[in-house]
């Protein structure tokens, strides 16, 4: 990445030009981040854009954006966006969805269409249908859009609904039967019960390749209607997904624990906020077997780690801006998001403990 010029002259700045050189520095990493395609070999989901604003509200200076773009992009191995191949207009733009040789297809499209229409009446037209591929790259396409939405970035915008279209990965849809509960761990204990959840086998293993073969289970079809959706369903989501991401750990919960602070970001691109979120559960749902079938955490125990003498966010920001690792980043500033929400010291605990400040 190009370095930042130096300051022209001498003397502080005051607190609005210290916040806009600040949004310029990011603005450049992140358009720096564009040139590269939206997931690296072996199709593994590029976090750049979205590290970098979390980032940057945790502190870091245009130094360690700069840095970080050059360390993410050396150990990941970072790839061009395929080439351009077929024209997509909007009669034929479903036709290739699922089809990762098409993102530069895709992205041309959309950022036609974010032209068009402006970013978020372009989102709000495209998103019903792409819910329906919620899995798309591992939901990692959902998380693109949630941060294009948070910075109202035309162009991350385009390229997220490019990446979401060329992902697109369908769990299923139900029949659009009535809940059976209100209730978001009954749908996981669900996954608990058929034998067949136990046998899963995946061509690898990365997670939307497992998300896929759950999926295609029969046994998998009733869990898209199973939630009964009310208005507290998303507090339910975020301390189910922060209980269980506290007790386990686990790689694929932490996703869980990201998501509810991402379908918050992405409320006002979702026209019927039920439909990502009942997409969103079915998604955590099919990570089950990938998780190893966890055991749901006693009260007691979620007390016990809540009492818990924790950093306080500063100390953990400072820590996080320093690690390389994309889902330590993530994690910190979700967690740190959702906190404002929810005042619950457990959110202090889970960044704390991922960051070996615990």
């Amino acid at each position: 990445m190009p370095r930042r010029a130096g300051p022209d002259g001498e003397g502080s700045m005051s607190a609005p030009q210290e916040a806009d050189r600040k949004d310029d520095a990011l603005a450049r990493a992140i358009g720096w981040s564009q040139q590269w395609s939206a997931e690296f070999p072996y199709r593994l989901a590029n976090h750049l854009p979205m590290i970098l604003v979390a980032m940057q509200r945790m502190g870091a200076d245009d130094r360690r954006l700069e840095e970080f773009c050059e360390i993410y992009r050396v150990q990941n191995g970072l790839v061009p966006v395929p080439a351009p191949k077929e024209t997509i207009s909007r009669e034929n733009w479903r036709d290739a969805l699922g089809d990762r040789e098409r993102e530069g297809d895709y992205r041309k499209f959309f950022q036609g269409e974010v032209r068009r229409l402006g970013a978020t009446p372009a989102a709000r037209l495209y998103l019903p249908v792409l819910f329906d591929g919620f899995a798309a790259s591992a939901m990692h396409a959902f998380m693109r859009m949630a941060y294009a939405t948070l910075t109202d970035n035309d162009e991350e915008t385009a390229i997220a609904l490019a990446y979401w279209a060329a992902t697109y990965l369908d769990l299923g849809t139900g029949r659009g039967e009535a809940g059976t509960t209100d209730d978001p761990v009954e749908v996981l204990a669900y996954m608990y019960r058929p034998s067949s959840f136990r046998h899963i086998v995946t061509e690898c293993d990365l997670l939307w390749h497992n998300m896929r073969a759950v999926a295609a289970k029969p046994e998998f079809a009733p869990v898209h209607d199973m939630l009964a959706i009310g208005p507290d369903t998303m507090d339910r989501f975020a301390r189910l997904s922060l209980a269980l991401f506290a007790a386990t750990g686990d790689f694929s919960l932490l996703h869980a624990l990201t998501g509810t602070h991402w379908l918050r970001m992405m409320a006002p691109r979702s026209p019927d906020p039920t439909v990502p979120m009942r997409r969103f559960w079915q998604a955590i749902a099919s990570l089950i077997p990938k998780i190893g079938f966890p055991d749901f955490p006693a009260a007691e125990h979620v007390e016990e780690w809540r009492r818990q003498k924790v950093p306080d966010w500063p100390e953990i920001f400072a820590e996080a801006i320093r690690h390389d690792d994309e889902h330590d980043l993530s994690l910190s500033f979700s967690a740190s998001e959702e906190f404002k929400l929810y005042r619950d010291p457990l959110y202090n605990y889970v960044a704390a403990k991922r960051l070996g400040l615990m």
